[in-house]
């Protein structure tokens, strides 16, 4: 049997460039804590815990829970790419929907290096050796620029290349997303900057990106405390945010066959997970007012607003002038700031995401706040590949 899944409580700490945190041990219980001071939950009532980062030891999850407390609890680790948040998100959930657990945690945290991402096992075959086929093919013209620019810049020229879009559409992106940060006292970046600024930043692959157009890396950490509605009620937890339907995707052929940087970078697995997510609910994009989706280059989300049904395919340029997707537009996307501006600490980005949704649907979001909020929905991508789309509502 199946039964409803709430966020009791959900914590964050400020996203800071690489040598100004803690360390992930640090981060990580200071945000279990967090989560657990806003559910008002002692540690030991918890069942499971499930904790993501990328970059890290096995068992690093256990090191920062054991700064909370030694409870006995079975710890699961979990790496997925981008997408780790939102797939520990994902197994706590399962375990409470399924009846496995009354209450689990989900943690995710990254404690990153500068610079651009980077294999740390040279001794064996990459993980993503076959995307790199691809993207010798469709991006040989952009050799010295990092893989991760190579595949989601790609994507966004073949989008430019089809349907006319501009390169300036990515600035405005980026642009918006500062206007949002900046009202985010979490986010890494708050300075706003304009889509003249963002055009004028230095150029990392000449008529596709500049340098404001990626993310940042980024030190962080996220959490988020699940339970289910006899749990919340029993211990007198808040069951005002409930997630409605949840779905994770992997590739199927058409992300290699025919060669295509879009479907490369995810837009299969986002439309199928997407489609999963409203039909299980039985809603529409139609009914989404805000959104926080994966936005590590301006490119990815603009192909993410086709991909999850705010617009037609090849309709995003038109979406982004109308200022579809801003306040007082169909929806607001990324109020956070995102990873663009907020940051994106591998580990913690998709919890990042539930923490921002969780107070949107609360109506606690202050400044960002999206008035007429009932259901908010999540995207969090990870190349190789794994999408996660969370669909929350009010309880």
């Amino acid at each position: 049997m199946s039964q409803k899944v709430y966020v009791a409580g959900v914590g964050m700490i400020p996203f800071l460039k690489p040598g100004a945190s803690g360390t992930y041990i640090e981060m990580g219980a200071q945000a279990t804590r967090l989560a657990l001071k806003d559910a008002g939950l002692d540690y030991k009532l918890v069942q499971q815990a499930y904790v993501g980062y990328v970059y890290g030891d096995s068992t690093s999850g256990q090191s920062a829970l054991y700064e909370v407390g030694l409870s006995g609890i079975p710890v699961v680790n979990v790496n997925n790419n981008c997408s780790t948040g939102s797939s520990a998100l994902y197994l706590a959930r399962q375990a409470v929907e399924s009846g496995a657990v009354e209450c689990a945690l989900a943690l995710g945290f990254e404690q990153m290096q500068p610079g651009a991402l980077k294999n740390h096992w040279d001794d064996r075959p990459a993980a993503m050796s076959k995307s790199s086929e691809v993207v010798a093919k469709l991006a040989a013209d952009a050799e010295g620029v990092p893989m991760a620019l190579q595949m989601f810049g790609g994507a966004g020229r073949e989008h430019m290349q089809k349907y006319g879009t501009q390169m300036s559409t990515f600035a405005t992106i980026r642009a918006k997303a500062s206007r949002h940060a900046s009202n985010n006292p979490l986010a890494l970046f708050r300075k706003i900057v304009t889509t003249e600024d963002v055009m004028n930043d230095q150029v990392v692959w000449p008529g596709v990106m500049t340098r404001l157009m990626a993310c940042p890396p980024t030190c962080g950490a996220a959490a988020a405390i699940i339970c289910s509605e006899a749990f919340a009620k029993k211990h007198g937890l808040r069951t005002d945010v409930v997630i409605l339907a949840q779905s994770m995707t992997t590739d199927t052929p058409i992300a290699y066959d025919p060669p295509s940087m879009i479907q490369l970078v995810g837009r299969d697995m986002a439309e199928r997970a997407s489609r999963e997510v409203y039909e299980k609910a039985g809603i529409g994009p139609q009914d989404i007012r805000v959104a926080e989706m994966h936005d590590c280059f301006a490119h990815n989300e603009l192909l993410t607003y086709e991909a999850l049904g705010f617009c037609p395919i090849g309709g995003a340029e038109r979406f982004v002038l109308d200022g579809d997707n801003t306040y007082g537009g169909q929806v607001v996307t990324n109020p956070s700031g995102g990873l663009l501006s907020k940051g994106h600490p591998l580990g913690a980005t998709g919890l990042a995401q539930c923490y921002e949704l969780t107070h949107q649907l609360r109506g606690s979001a202050e400044a960002r706040q999206v008035e007429g909020v009932s259901h908010a929905l999540q995207h969090n991508l990870g190349l190789g590949g794994a999408c996660v789309v969370t669909l929350y509502g009010r309880g």
